[in-house]
C-alpha cells in the first residue's frame, strides 16, 4: 500500500548475462526494454548519473541495482568490474549501497566470497515457484531446495533478501501458486515481487502457446490469485514491493506481449480487490440496510479504493443498493485502512 517514502533504485539492466539457458518464458530485451548484456563503464556512468540527477527529496536510501539477468552466473571479473564502477559513487557519498537479482543456483561460499568487499547490501533470488514440477515444466534448471540452501547462505551473512515468484507458469495452479506463497514465507525474506505470467515474443512459451499447448491466465484471474497471495505474505509480515512487471516501452506498446494478464497499472488492480472485500465485508457485518455510507481512507488510497473508472464504487452500489457513496480523505488512517462513518440507517435486517 502507499507509503511516504520509497527507496530510489537505479536500474542498470544487464539482459540475460549470466544465465546458463534461457527459461520457457523469458525474452529479456523484451522484459527490460534493453538490447545489449552488459553496459560498458561510460554507459554505467551515464546512467547513474542520470538517475541521480532526478532523485527527490522525499526519497529514502538510494541503490544502484543489477537487474534482467544472472548477476552471479557473470563471469567473476566482469562482476567484479561492475561493482568497482558501482562502488564509486558509493564512495562519494551520493549512493547508499548495491543491490542485484540472481538464481538461487549461483549462491554459493565462492560467489559470495567475491562480493563481500564491495558495499552490496540487497540480493533478490528468481525462485519463481517452489514446486519442482512447476520449474522443470518452465526450465528454470533449479529446484525448491537450490532456493532453500541460498535463502540461508544469504541470512547467514546479513544480505538483505528478496525473492520473486510468478504465478501461472506451466504446471501451475491457484493452489500450487498458494502453496509457493507459504513456502516463501517460511523463509522470511525481507521482500518479494510477485509477477504473472506472460507470452512473450521471442520465449519458447509463445511457441506452446501458438501450438494451443499453454494457456495463460486471464487479468481477472491473475488479479484474484495474486490478491491472495499478496494476503498470505501480509499476513506474515512480509513486504510486497511490486505486483506486476514494471512498464516499458515494448510492453505499453503491446507488441512484444502475445497473451497474458499484462496490465500497466496491475499492482493497483490487486489492492482495489483487497480494497473491495473490505468494504462488503464491514458493510455485511453491520447487519443493516443503508440508504448511503461515508467511507474514511488515507488520500493516498482514494484512487486503489474507488478501482480504476469508479469501479469498485458502482460494484458496493449495486450489491448493498445503496443511492450514494461518499469517499474522503483521513491522514489518520494507515495506507491499508478503511473506516466506514456517517452511515444513513433504514430498515434493520432481521
Amino acid at each position: 500500500m502507499p507509503n511516504s517514502k520509497r527507496d530510489f533504485i537505479i536500474p542498470v539492466f544487464v539482459p540475460h548475462a549470466g544465465c546458463p539457458h534461457q527459461c520457457i518464458f523469458c525474452n529479456q530485451n523484451t522484459v527490460t526494454g534493453e538490447k545489449k548484456s552488459i553496459p560498458s563503464q561510460k554507459e554505467l556512468d551515464n546512467i547513474i548519473e542520470t538517475f541521480l540527477r532526478y532523485k527527490g527529496d522525499n526519497r529514502n536510501r538510494v541503490q544502484i541495482a543489477f537487474y534482467g539477468g544472472n548477476f552471479l552466473g557473470i563471469d567473476d571479473g566482469k562482476i567484479k568490474q561492475l561493482l568497482v564502477a558501482a562502488t564509486k559513487y558509493v564512495t562519494d557519498g551520493l549512493v547508499d549501497s548495491i543491490r542485484f537479482s540472481t538464481r538461487p543456483d549461483t549462491i554459493d561460499d565462492h560467489k559470495l566470497g567475491c562480493i563481500e568487499s564491495f558495499p552490496v547490501r540487497t540480493i533478490e533470488l528468481g525462485v519463481q515457484s517452489m514446486v519442482d514440477s512447476v520449474l522443470l515444466l518452465s526450465k528454470r534448471g533449479h529446484t525448491n531446495s537450490d532456493t532453500i540452501n541460498a535463502v540461508g547462505l544469504l541470512k547467514k551473512r546479513n544480505f538483505e533478501t528478496g525473492l520473486q515468484m510468478m504465478i501461472g507458469l506451466p504446471g501451475d495452479d491457484e493452489n500450487k501458486s498458494i502453496a509457493t506463497a507459504h513456502l516463501i514465507s517460511a523463509l522470511c525474506p525481507d521482500f518479494v515481487r510477485i509477477y504473472p505470467t506472460l507470452v512473450l515474443a521471442g520465449s519458447a512459451l509463445a511457441v506452446l502457446y501458438a501450438k494451443k499447448k499453454y494457456e495463460p491466465l486471464s487479468i481477472e484471474q491473475a488479479v484474484s490469485v495474486t490478491k491472495k497471495i499478496y494476503l498470505v505474505f501480509k499476513e506474515n509480515n512480509i513486504k510486497v514491493i511490486r505486483m506486476g512487471l514494471q512498464a516499458t516501452d515494448d510492453l505499453k506498446e503491446g507488441s512484444s506481449v502475445i497473451a497474458g494478464p499484462y496490465h500497466p497499472s496491475f499492482g493497483h488492480l490487486v489492492y482495489s480487490e483487497i480494497f473491495l472485500d473490505k468494504i462488503i465485508n464491514m458493510l455485511k457485518s453491520q447487519n443493516q440496510n443503508y440508504e448511503s455510507i461515508l467511507i474514511k481512507v488515507h488520500p493516498k488510497s482514494i484512487s486503489i479504493l474507488r478501482g480504476l473508472k469508479n469501479k469498485n464504487i458502482q460494484t458496493i452500489k449495486d450489491l448493498f443498493c445503496l443511492k450514494s457513496i461518499r469517499v474522503i480523505p483521513d491522514i489518520s488512517l494507515s495506507g491499508d485502512e478503511a473506516k466506514i462513518d456517517g452511515l444513513i440507517r433504514s430498515i434493520k435486517i432481521d
